[in-house]
């Protein structure tokens, strides 16, 4: 629709001050003749965002508001996340899109406190989190428009965007030389862009953002132990914390030991594949470490059944329905199955690599007298010929028919 059309007045932005979004100020008060009102957010992306609110009103804005989100991103978001050991096709923990839908909640509040009549986003046309934020703002403001620049301008690559912005005088950090297109928070940093949209080239080093690389990790291994309460990680090395520090300090552990970088090509909901780079030790480590836990705590029907609800819980997530019905009742049975999930475990970081150690909880359901083989076995051999005849029976009865 053109923009003439849309007859917007005020529209909340939802403002990285990356080369995007810093161009869309000025390309919406350009094309729109309408106030922008910037919206940051704090989900642990290791910035200092307080000089985003002098940049935002020199390029253009009328205001800028900026919320930490740490604490609700850990407890809203990453807890159910935890708890469903969510990795999409088994690989990403899903660190945007996470992120999304918990900014695209704020962005909505903020356009409803301001008075606007839209919100905007800097997602490209065929990327994934375009859908985040729109299906989110049609769920919680449904009266509100969705502006997507990257959908409607003239800039068709990102050196064009760069000149645009020198042309405008905006700063920016990318550059034709590293034109990575690089998004953090608190569960992970993705990378794409440049020669990383080739499959076939292997990621430069200077990719990487914020692990070491294997080869020059530490020789010796670091053993860790992480506690958990009915599912959520609360100590570290026996020391309690909050979440988001002890996520801050399992990125800083693992990433000087190679842990957590993940290379795939990933299915996008769009339905094109992407290959993208992740950097992710703390998620990496953490859903590791629950599933270890849970292999103890948790009885073997539903061990076998959650893994199921976990995938569709991921897919959930990763296509935006994160406030959908179907999501919040897996969280709810996701949450039921942590009620005895309490322990901790002991792994090993190694190079790249994850080893558990141990694992241990008042709740184990593993019982040493009926598992050992040496004396002291409680378990009832004579049994087993019974409960294997019946077992059989029905194999038993099929081989007859043949």
């Amino acid at each position: 629709m053109a923009a003439k059309q849309l007859n917007i007045k005020k529209c909340a932005l939802a403002y990285s001050g990356g080369l995007d979004t810093s161009v869309i100020i000025r390309w919406l008060i350009e094309n729109y003749g309408c106030e922008v009102v910037a919206f940051s957010a704090d989900l642990g992306q290791g910035e200092d965002l307080e000089p985003l609110r002098q940049k935002a009103i020199d390029t253009g804005a009328s205001k800028i508001i900026i919320e930490d989100l740490r604490e609700e991103f850990c407890q809203d978001f990453l807890t159910p996340s935890i708890h469903a050991n969510s990795l999409y096709e088994g690989k990403y923990p899903l660190a945007t899109a996470l992120g999304r839908p918990l900014i695209a909640k704020w962005l909505v509040d903020v356009a409803r406190k301001e008075g606007a009549d839209a919100i905007a986003h800097g997602c490209t046309g065929k990327g994934n989190d375009q859908v985040r934020f729109e299906v989110v703002t049609t769920a919680l403001g449904p009266e509100l428009k969705c502006l997507a620049p990257l959908r409607e301008w003239e800039l068709k690559t990102r050196d064009e965007e760069i000149e645009y912005a020198k042309k405008h005088k905006i700063p920016v950090k990318a550059t034709a030389a590293k034109p990575y297109s690089l998004d953090s928070n608190l569960w992970g940093t993705s990378i794409e862009c440049g020669v990383l949209e080739d499959p076939a080239a292997e990621p430069p080093e200077d990719a990487w953002q914020n692990t070491t690389s294997p080869l020059n990790a530490p020789d010796k291994p670091q053993e860790i132990e992480i506690g958990f309460d009915k599912g959520t990680p609360n100590r570290l090395n026996g020391k309690s914390m909050k979440m988001s520090r002890l996520i801050e300090e399992l990125n800083k552990i693992g990433g000087g030991h190679g842990v957590g970088r993940i290379d795939m090509v990933e299915n996008r909901l769009v339905g094109i594949k992407s290959r993208e780079l992740y950097e992710a030790p703390a998620a990496q480590i953490l859903i590791f470490a629950h599933k270890e836990l849970e292999a103890i705590c948790l009885d073997r029907e539903l061990v076998h059944f959650k893994p199921h609800l976990e995938v569709k819980f991921a897919e959930l997530a990763y296509y935006g329905l994160w406030f959908s019905p179907l999501r919040e009742a897996i969280s709810a049975f996701m949450t039921l199955t942590q009620k005895h999930v309490t322990g901790t475990v002991r792994l090993k970081l190694y190079k790249g690599s994850v080893s558990v150690t141990g694992r241990e909880s008042r709740s184990s359901l593993y019982d040493t007298s009926l598992a050992t083989y040496d004396e002291g076995d409680q378990f009832d051999h004579t049994a087993a010929e019974g409960f294997i005849k019946i077992f059989g029976l029905p194999s038993k009865v099929l081989a007859r028919r043949k």
